[in-house]
């Protein structure tokens, strides 16, 4: 009895939000079993079939309260869960007056300012508040039973949209793995998240089809339905699921008029769209992709009208002038003259130019000038006089943050073909209206593509989307580390920095790479100067480029560049490099597959970016171009389209396929340096399985870029196999040798060639003497070795080993591609595997023991003694000895 009255005298409530879900419900139960003896006090449910499985199955389970019937004098703890707004607690909320009264709160929706203040607070942004209580019971080691289990996981379930939703986290599948080990029932959780919908819910559903109005606000498109009812109708967050899915819309919300209430619910599936914030502001709850509120003595319009508001106050605007802005802005001087005005607009393949005024340091902005006005001055010979004469000083401007709205005013308005983007009086960007036009109709296509089955068009609209778990599934944590600290270094430099090209491809390719290139948005050798001493390693710059090589202590090396442009003065000419923005740099890259970057500064980190279609392309698995010019400007890049299209298992795409063949018809090929053709053919030849790719050069006529004289032959491509097979049983063997693949398969490509013309291919593409010397000397020396190997074999082992000792790796690999025997192939493997590293334990301290002074017998006993081993006379060291001694004393 004493016991009994401590407890009254020390009473703990339990209570959560009024309309209470399975969520509230499911922490209500985990917060009884971390607070034994409380009391829970229910506020009542809406839902319909919350109320009957409550009724029927739960109720044994909590030790209930009636709040009218409790002593508010006694109640000296009050635990809140899934909520901290008074609002939402009922006649709960005079409790609060109470001085002394010790406040816990468990709750996983944002913060707010008038949040209630808790005494204990524990706050995490989980998919589900009760994951946030089975932690502390799992960390506590307090047990469950399966229908408690049960309760608590139907809680996560229902507000993770069964994992489906985007507030879900990781911690909701940790919690949910735990609850189902404890024996959560699956079914019976199935069996009321599967909800059917009945007739009245059917009809409402219906009518939020037909009322549905879509607005654009912000460049975000949010459904809000209005509708009506006679009745009570219940689960309408569940209808509002249903809609955004079946329409597959971005946002929803429904305002229902129920006898003399308004309900409101809410879905979101986009980070955009904070749906928790609008509803919040109507007196509701719920975080960012759920909420929902009870609203009184207002009309349907009224409400309406104030969500549209909201809605405009808080969907984020997903673009602004600096999203969409072209940098660095290419200027010219107001003096230069039209004709040299022309030539920068044609060297970087723009319309107009913006005009600064040379007299003053900063270049300030005085006009801007289109090609249509220069050629217009060059057709009526004015080619020698300043653009300034005929430059626009008349233009609208707009900061980095203007809406799309401002900047799509500014440019039809003013009729201006491009708009300056600037900030604290500095140019740092220019719109177009091409740049506006593609905004435009992205952000239409989006919008079509919610109410259609059809993918949205291409658009050449940067696409973003946050891939840092993705990174954290694919890498292991020291380069997520790396990566990380590589964004730290270039927020403090004030640099956007970005991983970028093949690291990025081959992630999403599943494909293992760890040659990490990073672009940076400003001095890249400034940047990778910093980052090497905070990490203690060292750098090459290459100042021409603006590029570094960061050297860490254990050898990893990371390649960093400048963000830069390249242009080409004329056709398979080395590019002219300038510095420029992430997406410029972009730009000049070879295909849409390598354009992708990941950003690594602190607030965006893993956020990729896809300007040019790269994630479409690697989906269809097209290899395809960013320009019709880009074989014209670098006809090597044939080489890596045909050398990533087999690779990846991808086909090149069919413009890009027909302006390879214009490409090799214009014989641009002609004017590459014989070094840069080799780097492409070599790179080539040391794929995993080159012939694929060389069959293809075959089929663009372009094994003749090589030589004129290959053809890919039934005869060529059998032997090519061979060599495939040969280096396939050579790496089998594990051995420790250094070897190149490529110079095996190259032999076999200029095997019909005469010594002349070998040398004469080796000339052209400026190979290292040894490889040269291998090409052609060894070769032809190897190709003889095989025709006296035809003669003679079989023969002993010492008569094999003599024949083949003197001959490289590379060269014994071409003998058995080559070999067009069995015997020859097994006898070249048997000298490999069994006579090539063959040695004698006598040195010649032992024959100086016999007698012997240092003279020329000393090779000839070292010589005899290797045969004698090589064919089994001798087999230990005392057989050595004894050998060399019969040699010393003239006994053999």
């Amino acid at each position: 009895m004493k016991n009994t009255n401590r407890q009254q005298e020390q009473l703990t409530i339990i209570a959560t939000h009024t309309n209470a879900d399975f969520d509230a419900v499911g922490s209500m139960l985990a917060a009884q079993k971390l607070y034994p003896g409380a009391m829970v006090v229910f506020p009542g449910f809406h839902e319909k079939n919350m109320k009957n499985f409550f009724v029927s199955t739960m109720a044994y389970l909590f030790k209930m309260a009636d709040y009218k019937k409790l002593d508010p004098d006694k109640i000296k703890r009050l635990v809140l869960v899934d909520t901290r707004q008074a609002g939402r607690i009922g006649e709960i909320e005079e409790l609060l007056e109470k001085s002394g009264l010790e406040i816990h709160i468990y709750d996983h929706h944002p913060k707010l300012e008038d949040d209630i203040k808790g005494d204990y607070e524990v706050h995490r942004e989980t998919g589900a508040n009760v994951t946030l209580l089975v932690e502390l019971i799992r960390e506590q080691n307090i047990a469950v039973t399966p229908d408690e289990a049960t309760i608590m996981c139907l809680g996560i379930y229902e507000d993770t949209g069964a994992f489906s939703y985007p507030s879900t986290t990781e911690k909701d599948f940790l919690a949910a793995a735990y609850l189902r080990a404890c024996g959560a029932s699956l079914t019976t959780i199935s069996d009321l998240i599967s909800k059917e919908m009945d007739p009245e819910q059917i009809s409402l559903l219906n009518d939020m089809f037909r009322s549905a109005v879509h607005h654009d606000i912000n460049g975000m498109e949010v459904a809000v339905t209005a509708v009506s009812t006679e009745q009570y109708i219940h689960d309408l967050a569940f209808l509002v699921q249903k809609m955004l899915r079946i329409e597959n819309l971005n946002a929803v919300i429904a305002i229902a008029l129920m006898k003399n209430k308004i309900y409101i619910a809410a879905r979101s599936r986009t980070p955009d769209v904070d749906v928790g914030a609008v509803v919040r502001e109507i007196g509701g709850g719920g975080h960012s992709f759920a909420a929902a509120a009870t609203i009184r003595n207002k009309t349907l319009a009224q409400v309406e009208n104030r969500i549209i508001e909201l809605l405009k106050k808080h969907v984020k605007s997903r673009q602004q002038a600096e999203d969409i802005m072209s940098a660095p802005a290419i200027t010219a001087s107001a003096d230069i003259s039209c004709r040299k005005a022309r030539q920068l607009l044609s060297q970087y393949n723009i319309n107009a130019l913006l005009v600064v005024n040379p007299e003053k340091e900063a270049g300030e902005l005085t006009g801007f000038i289109t090609r249509q006005v220069i050629e217009k001055a060059l057709y009526h010979d004015l080619g020698d006089i300043a653009i300034k004469e005929y430059m626009t000083t008349e233009f609208a401007e707009v900061e980095p943050d203007a809406e799309i709205s401002e900047v799509q005013e500014k440019i039809i308005e003013n009729k201006q073909r491009i708009l300056p983007v600037k900030k604290d009086g500095n140019v740092i960007g220019v719109i177009t209206r091409t740049d506006l036009l593609n905004t435009l109709i992205y952000r239409d296509r989006q919008q079509q593509a919610a109410h259609s089955s059809q993918p949205p068009h291409e658009s050449r609209q940067p696409r973003t989307k946050k891939v840092s778990g993705f990174l954290k599934e694919r890498l292991n944590d020291s380069i997520i580390d790396l990566l990380r600290r590589i964004g730290r270094v270039a927020d403090s430099h004030g640099f956007p920095a970005y991983v970028v090209g093949g690291f990025v491809r081959d992630l999403f390719l599943y494909r293992h790479n760890e040659d990490i290139d990073i672009v940076i948005e400003g001095n890249g050798i400034e940047f990778a100067k910093a980052f090497a001493r905070k990490e203690g390693a060292r750098v090459n710059a290459y100042a021409k480029f603006g590029t570094a090589v960061i050297i860490f202590p254990d050898g990893f090396k990371i390649d960093v560049a400048s963000a830069r442009m390249e242009y080409y003065k004329f056709p398979a000419a080395l590019p002219t490099v300038e510095m420029s923005s992430i997406k410029l740099d972009l730009f000049r890259r070879d295909f849409t597959i390598n354009t992708l970057a990941i950003c690594l500064n602190q607030d965006r980190f893993g956020r990729l970016i896809d300007f040019f279609g790269g994630m479409r392309d690697i989906k269809e698995k097209a290899i395809r171009i960013l320009h019709n010019l880009s074989f014209v400007e670098d006809p090597t890049r044939v080489f890596r389209a045909i050398r990533f299209e087999q690779r990846f298992g991808f086909t090149i795409g069919k413009l890009t396929a027909g302006l390879i063949e214009n490409a090799v018809k214009m014989d641009f090929f002609r004017r590459l340096s014989g070094r840069r053709v080799f780097s492409e053919l070599c790179q080539i030849l040391k794929e995993e399985n080159p012939i694929p790719a060389l069959a293809r050069l075959e089929d663009f006529n372009l094994l003749k870029v090589i030589e004129p004289s290959i053809r890919m032959d039934s005869t060529l491509h059998s032997m090519l196999e061979s060599a495939r097979s040969a280096l396939s049983w050579y790496d089998l063997l594990y051995m420790e040798d250094d070897y190149r693949k490529w110079v095996v398969y190259f032999m076999i490509l200029i095997r019909h060639t005469d010594r002349e013309k070998a040398e004469e291919i080796c000339l052209h593409f400026e190979l290292a003497p040894r490889y040269s010397r291998i090409l052609t000397q060894e070769r032809f020396e190897a190709e003889n070795c095989l025709h006296r190997l035809a003669r003679k074999l079989p023969m002993k082992n010492s008569e094999l080993y003599e024949e083949l000792s003197g001959f490289k790796t590379e060269i014994l690999l071409f003998m058995m591609a080559a070999a067009n025997q069995e015997r020859i192939k097994k006898a070249i493997s048997f000298y490999v595997t069994d006579l090539k590293d063959t040695e004698i334990s006598v040195r010649g301290e032992d024959l100086k023991q016999m007698g012997l002074t240092p003279s020329p017998l000393f090779g000839r006993i070292m010589r005899e003694l290797l045969r004698e081993k090589l064919d089994g006379v001798v087999e230990t060291r005392e057989d050595e000895l004894e050998f060399a001694k019969k040699m010393v004393t003239g006994g053999k």
